[in-house]
């Protein structure tokens, strides 16, 4: 079942009360259509510019199309009734967590977002409990936030989704302010709540590594979708994303490029240990 849907979406920035000839306004997205289905991890990739965050705030109606639609649980975003229920069902998270960190105390950050769906006092806690677990950071529920790592504020922001409970989950580069730990850290936390708690995750980056455990991937250009499928059948077209000023994971680079050297390598793995034993088996 098809959880979000997006058809032939446009979008441009401008405010339609300026007086500006439309025509020479680029559109940041042009005709984007895909889907995300239900309990699906999908990572959204793309460089820089084109257009993987501006998809981002479409899927909760921060953003409406100029013109297409989006669909969430077959609920059409521009409809301005609809708009509690579509951010109810799809949670958030933006690149830098201090940006979502509002309270003192972790565990009262957690609960911010259920007070303000007017959940009972007592569900709440029940919720931030179980949000600060899903995402191991209970231990440090009486802890100031300021004090925290990158990668455990961002775990923070991430309970802080959670505790209201959303159908989906949509991460904007939720990694790129953190390092390498806190990176391992997020994706973990990430990986756990798709497969553990069936959240449908939708994880926007620009680091390849990050999306070959994902169910599927879109890749972006220029406000258009370049390719999709699984991470396999995207990332063995080094050719084509490399035109694009696109890289791909590590272990695939390092494929192609033996590959090229004349090594008889039949797959592009994705993934180190797969990697290694390809190589054994080459060479032995």
């Amino acid at each position: 079942m098809d959880f979000i849907t997006a058809q032939n979406l446009v979008f441009r920035y401008i405010d339609e009360d300026e007086q500006v000839n439309t025509a020479d306004v680029k559109n940041v997205l042009d005709d984007v259509s895909f889907t995300v289905k239900k309990g699906e991890f999908v990572a959204l990739l793309g460089h820089n510019g084109s257009g993987k965050s501006t998809i981002s705030k479409h899927l909760n109606a921060m953003l409406l199309p100029h013109s297409g639609k989006v669909y969430v649980n077959s609920i059409d975003t521009a409809d301005e009734d609809e708009d509690f229920t579509v951010r109810r069902m799809v949670g958030l998270v933006l690149q830098n967590p201090d940006n979502q960190l509002v309270a003192s105390v972790v565990e009262e950050d957690v609960a911010f977002g259920p007070e303000n769906l007017g959940v009972e006092p007592q569900e709440i806690r029940v919720r931030v409990d179980n949000a600060l677990k899903a995402v191991d950071m209970y231990e440090y529920r009486n802890q100031p936030p300021h004090k925290l790592s990158g990668g455990q504020k961002q775990r923070v922001a991430i309970a802080g989704i959670i505790a209201m409970e959303p159908s989906c989950v949509v991460l904007d580069e939720p990694t790129a302010m953190l390092d390498p730990k806190g990176r391992e850290e997020v994706m973990s936390t990430i990986k756990k709540l798709n497969k553990e708690q069936g959240i449908t995750v939708v994880l926007i980056t620009h680091y390849m590594d990050e999306a070959v455990d994902a169910d599927r991937v879109i890749v972006m250009d220029d406000g258009k979708v370049l390719t999709e499928g699984t991470p396999q059948q995207v990332f063995s077209q080094v050719e084509l994303l490399k035109r694009h000023r696109l890289d791909v994971p590590q272990v695939t680079e390092l494929c192609y490029k033996l590959k090229a050297r004349g090594v008889d390598i039949d797959t592009l793995c994705l993934h180190s240990n797969e990697c290694i034993e390809m190589l054994w088996e080459v060479l032995k």
